[in-house]
């Protein structure tokens, strides 16, 4: 690699020449001395080890416009310790989701199965078999689903469909006594989705609640 290029200095909102000279504790050449003694930087085997005494090659480094980081392609920091901190923060968190399959019961579990499209009508272990592969398939977001409010109110309004408490249809949302409209539904998006959404804002809290109590006198 060339040892000299240049750069863009944000705090001076300019264009700078840097080079490294391990002799200069600046990477700027209008800041280093007229003794300076430039160095090229050479990869072994597509790697490049840089020892913490060495600080002002790790700077050179981290301003290259060649990396990455910066919008190059030529070389990119190599952070094995976060890596391995990563992979182990993925398998905590598959471990978890995992466990949450296990450990729930099965009316904590439905709402989240309604959520990802399972079958309720499946036996309590094929249920389980399906949400376990939703947990390996996305850990992350198969959590967050437990805590997230959007999941059990879908949960309930396909309950109340499946009771004919309401009615869906793809132009809107209806009370199936009385066929009056709850909410229009617009064009190219789903029924349960758009009652979800309105449910949980403060003018639907009324339509929710009034879902919920006629779901209770059912249990």
């Amino acid at each position: 690699m060339a040892s000299e290029t240049t750069t863009y200095d944000s705090q001076k909102n300019t264009i700078r020449q840097i080079r490294y000279c391990p002799n200069e504790p600046s990477i700027f050449t209008d800041e280093q001395s007229p003794l300076a003694r430039r160095e090229h930087i050479i990869f072994e085997d597509g790697m490049l080890s840089v020892p913490v005494n060495r600080p002002n090659l790790a700077a050179y480094l981290d301003a290259h416009p060649d990396n990455v980081s910066n919008g190059g392609s030529l070389f990119a920091l190599v952070q094995n310790e976060k890596k391995a901190e990563e992979e182990i923060e993925d398998e905590f968190l598959l471990h978890d989701a995992v466990g949450l399959v296990r450990s729930k019961s099965i009316q904590d579990l439905l709402p989240v199965a309604m959520y990802f499209g399972i079958s309720t009508s499946q036996s309590n272990m094929e249920i389980r078999r399906e949400l376990l592969k939703e947990a390996k398939g996305n850990p992350k977001r198969f959590i967050e689903s437990f805590d997230n409010p959007i999941v059990t109110t879908k949960a309930e309004i396909m309950q109340a469909a499946d009771f004919q408490i309401i009615r869906l249809a793809s132009d809107g949302a209806y009370w199936f006594d009385s066929n009056r409209l709850i909410i229009s539904v617009p064009a190219g998006q789903q029924p349960v989705d758009v009652l979800a959404r309105f449910c949980l804002t403060e003018k639907g809290s009324l339509v929710h609640n009034s879902i919920k109590e006629k779901l209770d006198e059912l249990s």
